[in-house]
């Protein structure tokens, strides 16, 4: 029988603490199929794409097999690309995080080898690269490759596509012969086979293919977001699309707390759904969800299995989901039963690479659509409210609440239609957006005269002020916790200066800004022309 749980496999108990931190509820199909062969020594050929976690297949018995006390490298992760390197460092990094003595580095070609050099002298025990920086260090003899225990080669079609074999077999010729060797494909081609064949022993061939994947006919959007303006831009969405049921998906059962409290705590009628749950908590959730007194289920995909609720009119995806059929087995809880549905997925940064894998494998498209403004959302909440009211005047005797309008407006110095804009505001209730509270806004900026998907920024300090533009730059980045390679063209001038950002950013800057100090003078900042 397969293990399909993280605790029925004899794990370091401060890696199933990262795992459990991580919000990973069970494995995924390739993790449950290599682990245990990989735990037991054996070398591992793996077919299975981006997205099937397969990081984490090779990452947690790797980490099993590392050495804390032992300074030396002991293991190395080959990929084709630098953002691959990094996102596989971090990755490691997280489930090694309760594992004291532990030490990740990524070695890959742009960045400056002598910091690269450097790290390496403090002792790593782990080195995620790219082929071409790895064989420099060789060369160098920067990187020792004798105490090597375990080798990874990751997406290597990649890698041979983009012409590394040579290096890779050069890499794998310097390795000890006692060692454990991992390869990792998409597909299998006859070079991958080769390269097996030579440098494995024995190799398990795990295979975890993906079906065909088809969407249903459903309305589907993304929106690209800022992590700190996820909460906001859901609950614009909410409202101005005002399903009767909706669903949440979140990668963690962490995150479907946190969720479930703060749209809770906005006054949404919202419950959360994890494996963490007792049945009996479950059951009366779910309960609650069909009869309505639940509008918003935030839940996790294993959470989610077994959930079928006609009348779902539409899906979220607060994180995109891990693994392309998981966004197919979430979209499909909306529009059942020939009724339509609308799925709407949150992207920020790299996600969107994510989103243009899964597009591909679903063979769907994914439209990208604006934020909504908060005029946006007003209007159709309004509009709304006034078809509600058209078919009130066309179903309804009105004659006596006409008769108390026509009275009160004969006494007081307003007219029918001030009373009426009245009522309608009343009918759209305290929103949690203030037109006037600049803090709030996200996208509300219009055109500032900046690059396209930029906004221009004014600021009140200039060359008199004995500012430079790398204070600006310093300070926006370091106050904001935003990239400075992301901060466009900084034009300065004797009394104030203007500065883009993206357009994504645009918001957070203004709201952080307006207390931060740059070089001690307090600052005024405003997008620029604004009127």
């Amino acid at each position: 029988m397969q293990l399909t749980k993280f605790e029925e496999l004899d794990l370091n108990p401060a890696i199933l603490k990262a795992i459990e931190e991580m919000g990973f509820e069970e494995m995924s199909p390739i993790q449950a199929k290599a682990i245990p062969l990989i735990l037991e020594g054996k070398d591992v050929v793996g077919q299975a794409q981006t997205g099937t976690g397969k990081t984490a297949a090779f990452g947690i018995p790797l980490l099993m097999k590392i050495d804390p006390k032992d300074k030396s490298l002991q293991a190395i992760v080959l990929c084709p690309t630098r953002e691959l390197a990094i996102q596989v460092a971090e990755e490691l990094r997280k489930l090694a995080k309760f594992m004291h003595g532990i030490k990740v580095l990524p070695v890959y070609g742009g960045q400056e080898i002598s910091k690269q050099i450097r790290s390496l002298k403090t002792g790593v025990q782990i080195i995620i690269g790219t082929p071409g920086r790895v064989m420099d260090h060789m060369r160098r003899k920067t990187i020792r490759l004798d105490d090597i225990r375990m080798v990874v080669l990751d997406e290597a079609d990649e890698m041979l596509n983009m012409g590394f074999r040579d290096d890779i077999e050069t890499i794998l010729g310097q390795v000890p012969e006692q060692r454990q060797t991992l390869l990792f494909s998409a597909t299998m081609p006859q070079p991958i086979l080769d390269i097996a064949k030579t440098y494995q022993k024995d190799a398990q061939m795990v295979r975890v293919v993906k079906k065909e994947l088809t969407v249903p006919k459903i309305e589907q959007y993304y929106y690209e977001v800022t992590p700190k303006n996820k909460e906001e831009v859901l609950s614009r969405l909410l409202d101005m699309y005002n399903p009767k049921l909706a669903l949440v998906f979140c990668n963690t059962k962490k995150q479907v707390d946190e969720l479930t409290g703060a749209l809770q705590g906005r006054g949404y009628f919202a419950e959360g759904l994890h494996g963490d749950m007792k049945q009996q908590q479950r059951d009366r959730v779910m309960n609650k969800f069909r009869n309505g007194k639940t509008e918003i289920l935030v839940a996790t995909d294993v959470a989610a299995r077994g959930i079928d609720v006609d009348n779902v009119e539409a899906v979220f995806n607060y994180d995109v989901p891990q693994d392309d059929e998981y966004y197919v087995h979430r979209i499909g809880r909306t529009g059942r039963a020939g009724r339509e549905g609308k799925a709407f997925t949150l992207v920020t940064g790299r996600e969107i690479y994510k989103l243009k894998d899964i597009m591909r494998y679903c063979k769907t498209k994914i439209k990208a659509r604006q934020i909504p403004s908060i005029n946006d959302v007003t209007s159709v909440k309004a509009g709304k409210i006034l078809d509600k009211a058209s078919v009130l005047i066309q179903d309804e005797d009105l004659g006596r609440m006409i008769s108390i309008i026509e009275e009160r407006v004969n006494n007081e110095d307003y007219t029918s239609l001030e009373l009426a804009a009245a009522f309608l505001k009343m009918a759209l209730g305290n929103d949690s957006y203030k037109e006037e509270d600049e803090t709030s806004v996200i996208d509300d900026f219009g055109d500032t005269g900046a690059e396209e998907g930029m906004v221009r920024l004014f600021i009140n300090l200039g060359k008199n002020q004995k500012v430079k533009p790398g204070d600006i730059l310093g300070a926006i980045a370091g106050e904001t916790g935003m990239p400075g390679k992301l901060i466009g063209s900084i034009d300065m001038y004797d009394k104030y200066t203007f500065v883009e950002v993206p357009r994504e950013y645009a918001s957070e800057v203004i709201q952080v800004m307006k207390t931060a100090k740059i070089k001690g003078k307090s600052i005024n900042i405003e997008p620029a022309n604004k009127k």
